[in-house]
C-alpha cells in the first residue's frame, strides 16, 4: 500500500507515491474535506449531508452520502492500494489516518515543536520548526470547496496560521533579524490590519532599525483601523509599545550578547522578488508541491517548467520558491542561464563560482577545472537542504552540473524547450507545462495591474482583451499597462487596436522585453528549414492543421514535415492537440501565429508564398475529392476546373479517408479558412473547386452558413478574374443551398443565371457544359415542384435525366429518378413512383453511395404507403434509418423517421408510432429542417388525435401550421387548418380521412 498525502493547507490536493488522485465531483469533495477536517474522528452523516447541501439536505442525502463514500474508497483503492482508509462508524464516517500523511496534522506538530524549542530556550531551532510549519501553506485553506461547515473550520485554521507567523516574527525580533523581517510584516500587516501582535513587531521592528518616524506612523494607521471599523481603541499592549517607543524606552533594547543569526553569507537568499500581479496558478503550484513529497529520497528532486515565453515560467517558479523558501533554511540559490536571450547564455561554470562563494567557499578555494568545481559544489552541499532555481536554461547539458547529488536538495527549472528526456528516469522528475492562463485568471491579472473599474465595467470588452492576448501574462500586464498609463481610454479602445492583426503585436512589444522580442528569440535558434515551416505554417488561413499539410506546403515527405512540425512544438511555437484516433493535429496561439505571419511577408517571396499556398490548396482539394468520391461512389455532382491537385501519399490518403465523412467534419474549419484566402489571393480556381466539393459536408451535415461564406467569397473570386464556369458552378452551388433553406425565389433567381452561363460555354468545356445544364434543370425542376407546377417539374427532371445518362453521371441520375418518383406521387400516380423510385434504389445500390440509396429508399416507402403497403414500407424505412445513421447523416435521418412513424400509422400502430414521430420532430428541430419538423408535426399530430389526444394533436398541428408559414409552404398551411376543422367538428375522427389530408 502507497502512503497518501492529504494537502488541505491550500486548496484540497491529494496524491500516492507523487502521483495526483483525482476526486470527480464537488460531492466528493466536500466529503474528503470535512473527513480531513476531523482525521481519526467520527463525522456523522447528518453534518457531512448539511455541508454538502448548504443546510437543506434532500430525503435520499443518507444514501447519496453512502454512493459517494462508497467512491472515495475506490479511488484510494485504485490509486494506492488502500481499502480501509475510509471507515463506517455509527453515526457515520471516520479517515483513519494511519501512515498516511494530512498537512494540517503536521502543522500542528511541528508548531508545537517550535513552541516546545521557544519554551526550552532554543530560539533558532524553534524558528526552524515554525517556518516548515508556514512553508506548507499553499494558500486559503481548502480553497474552492463553497461548504459553510468547511469554510468554518477553514477559517480556524488560518487563526493558527496567523498566530504561527506572529509567534514565528517574535523569535526572530528575539534573534536580532529585525532589518530582515520588516518588508514581510509590513505586508502581512497590511493584509491582517486588525492583528495587534503583528503590529506591535512591527513597530518594534522598525524602531530597532532606526525608524522610529515609521513606527509611530505604523501605530497611528493601526489605531485609525480599529477606530473606523470596530471602534475601539488599541489594546493596553499597543498602547504601551507606543509609549516606549515616544519614551526611547531602553527596555526596547536588544540584549547586550544577543543572539547572533546565521551569517548571510553561507546562508543564501538569492530568490528575486515575487512579482506583484502574479494571479491563480493553485493547481501549478500544488503540482510543485509534489517536490516537497520527494525530499530525503534516494533521486535529486528535480522539477521542470516549460511553455511559451511569456507564459509567466519564471514568476510561478519564483512565487512556488517563496512560499516554499522555510522548507530549504540552508538558503535558495537562483541564476538566470539566460538560456534564449540576446546575450550569450550564463556558462555553468561561472554560475558554479557564484553559488560556492555564496554558500561560504572562499575564492581562492574554488577550482579552475570544471569537473573539480562541481565536485566541490556536490560536497559542500552534501547535507545541507537548499533550494536551487535555475531560470530560462536552454539544455539538460547547460545545467548538468548544476545538479546537487544529495536528495535532501530539490532543483526546479524553467526552460522553453522540455528536458523529460534527459531527466526522467535519473532523477525524481515532476514535469509541468504552463499553459496560457484561464479566463477569469487573465482578468483578474489585467484588474490587478490597470488597478481601477473599466475592467468589471466592461465585462464582455474584458474577455476579449483577455483572448486577444492570448491570455499570456506577459501580454496581459504590457496591456493592462497601456490600460494604467491612458486613464482615458475605456477597454474598448485597446481592444479595438488590438483587433487589427497588422497592430496588435505593436501594441504588445512597447520595448525589447514584450511579446515580439521574446517570440524572436525563438524563432532566432530554429533551422532554416523549420523556421520556414513555421513562416508558411502561420501565413496559411487554417486554425488547426496535420503534417501532412506542412508536407504540401514545403513540398517535402510527410514524415520529414511531421519532424520539423514536432521541432516547432518543441520550441513551444506550435500546440499538439490530442488526437485518440487519427493523425496529430497542431495549432498555433494568436500571437505566435501573427509573428509568423510577419516573418513570411519579410522573408519569403510573394512568389514562394503563392506557391505554398496552391500546394496547400491542391492538397486539401485532393483529399476534398477523394472523399467526395467516396461518399458517392464516384466523381459525381461536382464539376471540377482546371486547379492542380497535390496528391499526398496512397496509403496515407487511405487511412484519413477510412471515414470520408469524419475527415471532412475535422477539416471544415481549414477548408473554410483556405477558401476565403484562395479568394482574397486571387486564386479562383482553388476557391471555387474547393468551395464546390466541400458541399459534401455542408449539405450532409448542415452546415448552412459555411456553405453560403465559400460560395459567396469564391462566386466574388470567380467574377474578379472572368472564370465563367467557376461563376456557373458557385451560382448552381447558391441556388442548391437557397432550396435547402426553402428559399425558392432566390434559388430561381440564381439557377437561371447559371443556366445560361452553363450554355454559353465554349466547346472545349463540353463535358462541364452538360453536366452543369443537368444540375441547374433538375434544381429547377424542385423549384417548379415547389410552384406547385408538377407538368413542368416533371418535365424538366425528365430533362436533366436524359443529359445524366449521356454524361454518365450515374449518382445525379438516381437522385432525379427519385426526384421524379415523388412528383409521380404527388401527380397521383403511386405504381410509377414505384418504379421509379425502385430504380433509384437499386442505381444508388450499384454505385455503393449510402446517402443515395437511404434517399431513394425513403422515395419508395412513401410510395408504398400510398399503396397501402405499410409492412413493406416499414422495412424500407428500417433500412433506410440503418444507412443514414452509419453515416451521420441528420437530416437523412429525419427523413427516414418521419417515413418510419408514417408507415407505422398506416399499420394501426399507433403507440409505436407516435414514439417514432416525436423523435423525428426532434431530430428535425435540431438539423434544423423547419418544413421536415412541420411534416413530422402533421403526422404526430394526426397519430395523436387517433389515440384521443385531441389537445396534443391540436397543438401538433398549430405548430406545424406556424412553421409551414414561416417556410412559405401556402398548400401545406392550408392543410393544418383544416386539420383542426376536422379535429374540432369531428366526434369521430377517421385515419382515411387524416390521411388524405396528408398525403404528398
Amino acid at each position: 500500500m502507497l502512503q497518501v498525502v492529504f494537502r488541505i493547507l491550500g486548496p484540497l490536493d491529494i496524491s500516492a507515491d507523487g502521483q495526483p488522485v483525482v476526486l470527480t465531483g464537488a460531492r466528493q469533495r466536500t466529503i474528503m474535506s470535512m473527513l480531513l477536517l476531523a482525521p481519526d474522528r467520527v463525522v456523522s452523516v447528518d453534518a457531512l449531508a448539511d455541508a454538502v447541501w448548504h443546510g437543506t439536505p434532500p430525503p435520499t442525502a443518507r444514501n447519496q452520502i453512502a454512493i459517494c463514500v462508497s467512491a472515495l474508497r475506490k479511488t484510494l483503492k485504485a490509486a494506492a492500494g488502500a481499502d480501509d482508509m475510509l471507515v463506517t462508524s455509527h453515526p457515520g464516517y471516520m479517515l483513519f489516518t494511519g501512515e498516511h500523511r494530512i498537512d494540517a496534522v503536521e502543522f500542528d506538530e511541528c508548531a508545537a515543536l517550535g513552541r516546545e524549542a521557544a519554551r526550552s530556550g532554543r530560539p533558532e531551532e524553534a524558528c526552524a520548526h515554525f517556518a516548515d510549519a508556514l512553508a506548507m501553506w499553499r494558500g486559503p485553506a481548502l480553497d474552492g470547496i463553497p461548504a459553510e461547515r468547511v469554510e468554518a473550520e477553514a477559517a480556524r485554521l488560518t487563526e493558527m496560521r496567523l498566530d504561527v507567523y506572529e509567534e514565528y516574527m517574535g523569535l526572530r525580533l528575539e534573534l536580532g533579524q529585525h532589518r530582515e523581517i520588516i518588508g514581510e510584516l509590513a505586508a502581512f500587516v497590511r493584509e491582517h490590519p486588525l492583528r495587534e501582535q503583528a503590529t506591535a513587531h512591527l513597530m518594534l521592528a522598525q524602531y530597532r532599525s532606526g525608524r522610529r518616524a515609521e513606527a509611530m506612523e505604523t501605530y497611528r494607521e493601526g489605531r485609525k483601523v480599529l477606530a473606523d471599523d470596530l471602534g475601539i481603541d488599541p489594546g493596553p499592549a499597543l498602547q504601551e509599545l507606543h509609549e516606549q517607543i515616544l519614551a526611547d524606552s531602553p527596555r526596547l533594547n536588544l540584549p547586550v550578547e544577543p543572539v547572533t543569526p546565521v551569517p548571510s553569507a553561507t546562508v543564501p537568499a538569492h530568490l528575486p522578488s515575487s512579482v506583484a500581479s502574479f494571479t491563480g496558478r493553485n493547481p501549478e503550484l500544488a503540482t510543485l508541491d509534489r517536490l516537497l513529497d520527494l525530499l530525503d529520497g534516494p533521486a535529486l528532486p528535480v522539477g521542470s517548467i516549460t511553455g511559451i515565453g511569456g507564459v509567466g515560467k519564471t514568476a510561478l517558479a519564483v512565487r512556488w520558491a517563496h512560499q516554499v523558501a522555510g522548507r530549504f533554511p540552508d538558503g535558495q540559490l537562483f541564476a538566470d542561464m539566460r538560456g534564449y536571450d540576446e546575450e550569450a547564455p550564463s556558462l555553468p561554470g561561472a554560475v558554479l563560482d557564484r553559488f560556492l562563494r555564496a554558500l561560504g567557499v572562499p575564492g581562492p578555494q574554488i577550482p579552475a577545472d570544471p569537473n573539480e568545481r562541481t565536485a566541490l559544489f556536490r560536497s559542500v552541499l552534501d547535507g545541507r537542504r537548499v533550494l536551487i532555481v535555475l531560470d530560462n536554461a536552454r539544455s539538460f547539458r547547460q545545467i548538468r552540473p548544476l545538479l546537487p547529488g544529495s536528495g535532501r536538495c530539490c532543483v526546479l527549472v524553467t526552460s522553453r524547450d522540455p528536458m523529460g528526456g534527459a531527466l526522467a528516469g535519473d532523477y525524481a522528475f515532476v514535469p509541468l507545462n504552463l499553459e496560457a492562463l484561464g479566463q477569469d485568471e487573465s482578468i483578474a491579472l489585467l484588474s490587478k495591474v490597470a488597478a481601477d473599474g473599466r475592467l468589471s465595467a466592461d465585462p464582455v470588452a474584458a474577455a476579449r482583451l483577455s483572448a486577444l492576448c492570448d491570455r499570456l501574462p506577459l501580454a496581459l500586464r504590457i496591456a493592462a499597462a497601456r490600460l494604467a498609463a491612458k486613464p482615458h481610454w475605456s477597454v474598448r479602445t485597446l481592444v479595438s487596436r488590438l483587433e487589427d492583426q497588422h497592430r496588435r503585436l505593436d501594441e504588445l512589444s512597447p520595448d525589447e522585453r514584450g511579446v515580439r522580442a521574446g517570440l524572436r528569440l525563438s524563432y532566432r535558434d530554429l533551422p532554416p528549414a523549420t523556421a520556414r515551416m513555421f513562416r508558411l505554417l502561420g501565413h496559411l488561413n487554417v486554425p488547426d492543421f496535420a503534417s501532412w499539410a506542412g508536407a504540401a506546403l514545403l513540398d517535402i515527405d510527410p514524415f520529414d514535415a511531421e519532424d520539423l512540425i514536432e521541432e516547432l512544438v518543441d520550441a513551444q511555437m506550435l500546440v499538439p492537440l490530442s488526437s485518440a484516433t487519427g493523425p496529430v493535429r497542431y495549432r498555433f496561439q494568436d500571437l505566435p501565429r501573427l509573428f509568423a505571419r510577419e516573418l513570411a511577408l519579410a522573408e519569403d517571396t510573394e512568389d514562394e508564398r503563392r506557391a505554398a499556398l496552391r500546394r496547400a490548396c491542391g492538397a486539401w482539394l485532393g483529399l476534398a475529392a477523394e472523399a467526395h468520391r467516396k461518399v458517392y461512389g464516384g466523381d459525381y455532382t461536382i464539376i471540377h476546373g482546371q486547379a492542380p491537385l497535390r496528391p499526398l501519399p496512397g496509403h496515407l490518403a487511405e487511412s484519413m479517408l477510412e471515414d470520408p465523412m469524419e475527415w471532412f467534419e475535422s477539416e471544415r474549419a481549414s477548408i473554410t479558412g483556405l477558401v476565403d484566402q484562395a479568394a482574397r489571393e486571387g486564386e479562383a480556381a482553388y476557391a471555387w473547386d474547393l468551395a464546390i466539393t466541400s458541399v459534401t459536408l455542408f449539405q450532409n451535415r448542415n452546415y448552412l452558413e459555411d456553405w453560403r461564406f465559400c460560395g459567396d467569397r469564391a462566386l466574388a473570386a470567380a467574377r474578379a478574374v472572368g472564370d465563367r464556369l467557376g461563376e456557373a458552378v458557385m451560382l448552381h452551388s447558391l441556388g442548391t443551398l437557397e432550396i435547402v433553406r426553402w428559399e425558392y425565389e432566390a434559388a430561381h433567381g440564381h439557377l437561371d443565371v447559371a443556366l445560361r452561363l452553363f450554355e454559353a460555354l465554349e466547346d472545349e468545356q463540353g463535358e462541364n457544359r452538360a453536366k452543369g445544364r443537368a444540375l441547374v434543370l433538375r434544381n429547377l425542376a424542385l423549384c417548379a415542384r415547389h410552384r406547385g407546377d408538377l407538368g413542368a417539374a416533371r418535365e424538366l427532371g425528365h430533362r436533366s435525366l436524359e443529359i445524366f445518362r449521356t454524361v454518365g453521371d450515374h449518382y445525379a441520375e438516381a437522385h432525379v429518378l427519385g426526384l421524379l418518383a415523388q412528383i409521380e406521387l404527388e401527380r397521383g400516380r403511386p405504381q410509377a413512383s414505384l418504379v421509379l423510385s425502385s430504380e433509384a434504389v437499386a442505381r444508388s445500390r450499384g454505385l455503393g453511395s449510402v446517402r443515395g440509396e437511404a434517399q431513394s429508399t425513403v422515395r419508395l416507402a412513401e410510395a408504398l404507403i400510398h399503396e397501402g403497403e405499410g409492412e413493406r414500407a416499414e422495412d424500407a424505412c428500417r433500412r433506410a434509418l440503418e444507412l443514414v445513421r452509419s453515416s451521420g447523416d441528420r437530416r437523412g435521418e429525419a427523413h427516414a423517421l418521419r417515413a418510419l412513424g408514417e408507415a407505422l400509422w398506416r399499420q394501426d400502430k399507433n403507440e409505436e408510432a407516435e414514439a417514432v414521430l416525436e423523435l423525428a420532430l426532434s431530430v428535425a428541430g435540431k438539423v434544423p429542417d423547419r418544413f421536415l419538423e412541420a411534416r413530422a408535426g402533421v403526422l404526430l399530430g394526426c397519430v395523436r388525435a387517433l389515440l384521443g389526444e385531441r389537445a396534443g394533436a391540436a397543438a401538433c398541428f398549430k405548430t406545424a401550421g406556424d412553421l409551414f408559414s414561416e417556410v412559405g409552404a401556402p398548400s401545406w398551411r392550408e392543410r393544418t387548418t383544416r386539420l383542426l376543422t376536422v379535429l374540432g367538428e369531428e366526434e369521430r375522427v377517421e385515419p382515411a380521412g387524416l390521411f388524405e389530408l396528408v398525403r404528398p
